[in-house]
């Protein structure tokens, strides 16, 4: 075949959705009635939208997010507590690039994860990298990190992540041990990159929560002071209804 020499060239040069409609293109008459720098734009065009979603689905997976949450998906009724236009003004990602903090507030159930999850993957959409922590877990993984010596790689691994997500923030109290360890990690994300607090606990009970007041006040310092605020308000979204035909939905 004496195109398969220009094929294996794009395989190489590591173009493969490139390669793949050229093959379209010559197996198709549709493409034949175009100009040559028509053909090549439609070829560049969809090699570089496949580079785009292959990097966004990295992003996404490297997020690990807990919930399949979309900006489409969110319910944003005004009887949730939330300003529609504030919500969409997040989603457009000015407040990660201004390196600004948001607080995610709400009772059990109200769908702050699944917020919090669909505005990180918004921020993924706009390039950003974003890391989703369940608090409880990544605390535990902080003490792995001070045992096995790779705390110095995981402090710069967050230090760098432009936006970190901190879900169930302060459910259980912190020992000093580890709000010292979330004041290192926070102290070197403050005015360089967001983070984002999910939590059911109100600010002003975050004090009750933190054993020794000077971190307290150092953490508050670095989060509340800089941070956009949406409280969810309503019923936990997780009881279980009965619809009409008399089936069960969550």
């Amino acid at each position: 075949m004496l195109n398969q020499p220009l094929l294996d060239t794009l395989s190489q040069l590591g173009l493969p959705a490139f390669r793949a409609a050229l093959v379209e293109q010559w197996q198709s008459p549709h493409y034949a009635d175009l100009a040559f720098e028509q053909r090549l734009g439609l070829l560049l065009d969809l090699e570089v939208t496949r580079r785009t979603n292959n990097r966004l689905q990295r992003r996404l997976q490297q997020a690990r997010f807990p919930l399949q949450a979309t900006m489409e998906d969110l319910d944003l009724s005004p009887s949730r507590g939330l300003n529609r236009s504030q919500v969409l003004h997040l989603a457009q990602g000015e407040w990660i690039a201004n390196h600004l903090n948001l607080l995610i507030l709400g009772p059990t159930g109200a769908g702050k994860s699944f917020l919090a999850a669909a505005l990180g993957r918004a921020a993924c959409q706009q390039e950003y990298q974003v890391l989703f922590l369940r608090t409880s877990r990544f605390l535990q993984s902080l003490e792995l990190a001070h045992a096995d010596g790779s705390w110095p790689q995981l402090l710069a691994k967050m230090a760098r992540t432009h936006l970190l997500i901190f879900d169930d923030w302060l459910r259980d109290p912190l020992s000093r041990s580890q709000a010292q360890d979330l004041l290192e990690i926070i102290d070197d994300r403050y005015g360089r990159v967001a983070t984002t607090v999910v939590t059911q606990v109100p600010v002003a009970d975050w004090h009750l929560r933190i054993p020794d007041p000077t971190l307290s006040d150092a953490l508050l310092d670095r989060l509340i002071h800089n941070a956009y605020r949406l409280e969810l308000t309503g019923d936990s979204r997780r009881k279980r209804q009965v619809v009409a035909d008399g089936s069960v939905r969550p």
